[in-house]
């Protein structure tokens, strides 16, 4: 197996001190908001391989994964997912609100992704929607207390919370999703809200958010958000969501077509090994609306918090659809026989808590091993790892 180097990524939306504090380092006093693990083209982990007494320079895990796939994903991942790590496994510390945002179904982004192509629209251009032809699931698993938005409530939920802001300009959101079917309401609103005069929505969001902040309680998140957002949109778009806080150890799962924003908090997140995400709002970013309104699953959802299931092994998993991430969690206590973690498909271990060991490599938290396919992989010691395979 082998350690990895990893990249985090300086998003202005991240927290300056939560990626720092996990690893035991000084702050650097810019923000921190995502470290990678994998081989996402975007920023592959390094591996620094040693092979019958030889080692060999640092190298990107893209590169290592590229000259033998079979080897270091195994036959059964290749023929189902292709030459490549179907997943990615990150460290997420949010400082601010992400972007509201949904992800693409398969087919979707199959199509959307042929359709750009076919138009020569470049993959770097700003209005590009989709950078990729795969979907992109993911989950959030809460280290520390975690607040999101996570799917449609009822319209007549959303209706009462707007009207109780008691700003005028709201009502007439707050009357079509008392008059429509669920699936219309939730449409007309989300479109009326997207397609508003600009300069009426900024005084919307003005009013809204000074509403939020005299009220606080439930309304304080709306104006928490409207703070790193004046005059966005998607603030009021927020609304219409289920407000989520996650304690430690809590999951989301998050898929295609489900509006969503992280808000504050730092996790462990695993996605298929896809790019393609459609804003509503809290961005400076290309928003694209009639491609949104064509993805998003207008329907009234439960977040669905996920605890994990634990198994005689001792390995907590978070159960979910996809097969492209499969993310499960071991506490690992001192003196207890190593547990065998060796299995027919890639792994990425990773460590948030204590001191424990794979094989022979001791782990701080932050830290994180590769296991290529059908290596011999035993953890033990006393501390936390996450797991992260595929289902092959």
């Amino acid at each position: 197996m082998d350690r990895l180097s990893n990249t985090v990524r300086p998003y202005a939306w991240g927290s300056t001190t939560a990626i720092p504090a996990l690893l035991g380092v000084a702050p650097t006093g810019e923000p921190q908001a995502e470290m990678w693990m994998g081989a996402h083209p975007g920023a592959p982990s390094r591996i620094t391989r040693t092979e019958t007494g030889t080692v060999h320079a640092e190298q990107p895990l893209t590169d290592v994964i590229d000259a033998d796939p079979a080897r270091e994903l195994g036959t059964a991942t290749v023929e189902k997912f292709g030459p490549r790590l179907p997943f990615l496994l990150k460290l997420l510390a949010a400082g601010a609100p992400l972007s509201l945002q949904v992800h693409p179904n398969l087919d979707q982004a199959k199509a959307g992704y042929a359709d750009e192509e076919s138009r020569s629209v470049p993959i770097d251009a700003p209005h590009r929607t989709y950078k990729d032809a795969n979907h992109k699931p993911e989950l959030i698993c809460a280290l520390t207390p975690f607040d999101g938005l996570c799917g449609f409530r009822r319209p007549l939920e959303a209706a009462e919370a707007m009207e109780g802001l008691g700003v005028d300009s709201l009502k007439p959101y707050a009357d079509l999703l008392r008059a429509q079917p669920e699936e219309a309401a939730l449409r007309e609103v989300l479109t009326a809200i997207l397609t508003a005069d600009p300069d009426e929505m900024t005084e919307t969001v003005t009013a809204a958010a000074a509403a939020a902040e005299r009220i606080g309680g439930a309304y304080a998140p709306y104006a928490r958000i409207a703070h790193h957002f004046p005059g966005d949109a998607g603030v009021i778009a927020a609304m219409l969501l289920n407000h989520v806080r996650l304690q430690p150890g809590e999951a989301l799962f998050l898929g295609a077509g489900v509006p969503h924003a992280y808000l504050d908090g730092l996790g462990v997140e695993i996605m298929a090994n896809s790019d393609n995400v459609l804003r509503c709002g809290l961005t400076p970013k290309h928003i694209d609306v009639p491609e949104l309104l064509r993805i998003v699953r207008f329907e009234a959802t439960d977040p669905g918090i996920l605890r994990p299931e634990a198994s005689p092994s001792g390995e907590e998993l978070y159960e979910t659809p996809v097969d492209e991430f499969r993310l499960s969690r071991f506490d690992l206590s001192p003196g207890a026989a190593p547990a065998d973690l060796t299995a027919s498909t890639p792994q990425i271990l990773l460590c948030t808590a204590g001191a424990p060991s794979a094989g022979d490599l001791a782990l701080a938290p932050g830290e994180s091993v590769f296991v290529p396919a059908g290596e011999r992989v035993d953890v033990s010691g006393a501390g936390t790892l996450f797991r992260a395979t595929v289902v092959a």
